[in-house]
Order: C-alpha cells, then sequence, then structure tokens
C-alpha cells in the first residue's frame, strides 16, 4: 500500500547516526590503511561475526524514538503516518543485518531500508521522499546541502552526561541565520561588523528573510504540529530557535515566521552569551547549528549536528569547514 507522504515528517538516518558503530568504524579504518584491498572483507568478517550482538544508541537514537511515538498521536481516518524513519546506509545488506537485529531488539518502528554496499547514500534520499537527513559523514552531509533536496546535518559524538528527557515530547533547538534562515545577514555581520548588521536588520525588520536550508524543514514540521490533536504549549513537539541575534535584530526573525507561517515555542536571542546554559535548560533531542564555536560547547551538554554551509556560500569560504572530516561506512 502506497502512503501519501506530502504531510509525513520523513527522516533518513545513516546507521552510524542511528547506533554507536565508532568500533566498527576504527576496524574499517584500520583496516583500508593496512591494505585498502581487503578492508571490505575484513569489515564484512567483523560484523557477520557480531551481527547477534546488539548495537549502542547514537546521537540520533533518541531523536529517532521520540519522533516515531508521535505516531500514537495519528487521530482515527487518518492513513498517512505523522513520522517515518529510513535508515540509509553504505553497508552492504549482509553487514547491514546487525543494524537490522538491534531495530527489532529495541522494537523501533522502522520499516524501510536502502543499503547501498558503498554507493552514495544521498542519490536515494529523493526515492524515499526524506525531509531531513542525518548522518556523521561529511562528504554525505555536504552533497546534500549542496544539492538543496532536503535538510542535512553532520551528528556530533553523544554528550557523556545529557540528562533524560521526559517523554511523550519532542525537543528541537535550532539556529537561526544560515540554517532556518540564509546567509545574507550572517555574511553582513561577518564582513561589515555589528554596527552593520543592527542596521540593516532593524530596518529590514518588516521583509522576511530568505529561506535557509533547514526552513522546509521547520515548515514540515509545522505541518505536524497542526496532525498533533494539542495544539500550542501542550504539544508533543515542542521547538525554539536558540540565536546569538538580539535588539534591534530580533524582530525580523519573528515577523518572518510569521510570514512563513509557522509556530515556534520558544525564542532565546542572547547578543552573544554561550548557548549552552539555554540549550541545557530547554533540553533539546537535538540542536542544529552552523558555527563550530557553539557546537564545540553545545555538544557536551545536548545531542548536536552541524549544517554544513553551501559550498558556494561565501561563509565556507571563510574557513568555517567542519572540523576533523570523518568517513565512514554509515
Amino acid at each position: 500500500m502506497a502512503f501519501d507522504l506530502s504531510n509525513t515528517l520523513v527522516v533518513g538516518i545513516s546507521a552510524t547516526a542511528l547506533f554507536d558503530m565508532s568500533e566498527s568504524d576504527r576496524i574499517f579504518t584500520e583496516a583500508r590503511n593496512a591494505d585498502p584491498t581487503t578492508a571490505v572483507e575484513v569489515y564484512q568478517k567483523y560484523m557477520l561475526e557480531r551481527e547477534d550482538e546488539t548495537l549502542a544508541p547514537g546521537t540520533g537514537y533518541h531523536l529517532v524514538k521520540a519522533l516515531l511515538a508521535l505516531n500514537e498521536h495519528k487521530q482515527k481516518g487518518d492513513t498517512s503516518p505523522l513520522v517515518e524513519v529510513v535508515v540509509m546506509s553504505r553497508n552492504s545488506p549482509d553487514t547491514g543485518l546487525r543494524v537490522l537485529q538491534t531495530i527489532r531488539h529495541d522494537k523501533l518502528n522502522i520499516t524501510r531500508s536502502a543499503f547501498t554496499a558503498g554507493e552514495s547514500v544521498p542519490d536515494y534520499l529523493d526515492a524515499f521522499d526524506v525531509d531531513l537527513f542525518l548522518t556523521t559523514n561529511v562528504e554525505d552531509a555536504q552533497k546534500v546541502i549542496d544539492s538543496r533536496q532536503c535538510a542535512a546535518a553532520i551528528l556530533r559524538e553523544p554528550p557523556k552526561d545529557a540528562p533524560k528527557i521526559p517523554g511523550g515530547q519532542v525537543r528541537i533547538a535550532f539556529d537561526g541565520d544560515a540554517v532556518l534562515f540564509s546567509d545574507e545577514s550572517e555574511l553582513v555581520y561577518k564582513t561589515q561588523g555589528m554596527e552593520a548588521f543592527h542596521a540593516q536588520e532593524d530596518a529590514k525588520q518588516d521583509i522576511p528573510m530568505e529561506e535557509g536550508p533547514y526552513a522546509s524543514l521547520l515548515k514540515k514540521l509545522s505541518k505536524l504540529q497542526d496532525r498533533l490533536p494539542i495544539r500550542v504549549e501542550s504539544s508533543p513537539v515542542r521547538i525554539a530557535i536558540v540565536t546569538a541575534r538580539n535588539s534591534p535584530s530580533e524582530m525580523r526573525v519573528i515577523k518572518t515566521l510569521r510570514a512563513w507561517g509557522v509556530y515556534v515555542d520558544e525564542a532565546f536571542f542572547l547578543g552573544g552569551v554561550g548557548k549552552g546554559k539555554v540549550l541545557k535548560a530547554f533540553n533539546p533531542h537535538i540542536f542544529f547549528d552552523d558555527q563550530d564555536i557553539h557546537l564545540d560547547a553545545a555538544s557536551q551538554l545536548v545531542p548536536s549536528a552541524k549544517v554544513p554551509y553551501l559550498s558556494s556560500s561565501k561563509l565556507s569560504e571563510k574557513g568555517n569547514e567542519t572540523k576533523g572530516k570523518k568517513k565512514s561506512r554509515s
């Protein structure tokens, strides 16, 4: 039976973002460095010998679990799910069996998957109608962002002592500029300074900002909120914007969201103060930001993910690329 997924939030997630596969990645990397011609065979042997051993949660695990739980709120007569999750991996079906075994063991209601045996995962995002792609592979995330087909992020390592989030709610936090909104205003700040940035944003407060790479995702989340039986303050989906903006640049954010017709529960205009304490208090399942300076601190407290700049962006040219580029079997 084919579902109409136009109002369904579809999340594609790599195996390494869903589960902790650091050990298997290490085995593959060491084997490739020793002898690239036999690396796949070494990795395959390692995974087959352990296919009945369940994997520990990765950075995206608790977000996925909370999102899938939203389907319990599907109203009578609604034929399409509220949320769909697709595991998308560079593993082969054979080495991916351990991933599928863990999904069943943990009773995660994930029914769709793609195992590409080393081929490009992003090539299949459109086929699965993905709205958000979460991965640990920098090149895959960059390819998705440059294609503009959906939101994408590179997940950081999970925090060691993140507080538990009360059940029954999904909590997501976003940065503003170069994430929800285009990088136009951030470029003014980077090239002309804070005074010019504030002057422009105040003068343009009634002109909605251009959409950034996560604007479509925010709008999809707004559709999801509309399908839930409980709205506004008691909604199972709670969204926050955590931005370094402050007065007089905050008005344009609020008016842009209003022009887009989306509802955000909380907004924090920090004016350059660190985001860590606010994020710890909000306690999201995931925080999306474009800058390492914010993510380095945030990822120690809450699950965090980097949103790459477009390769063509002048911000990308200014040396803001992700540190420690990582390749994995994903």
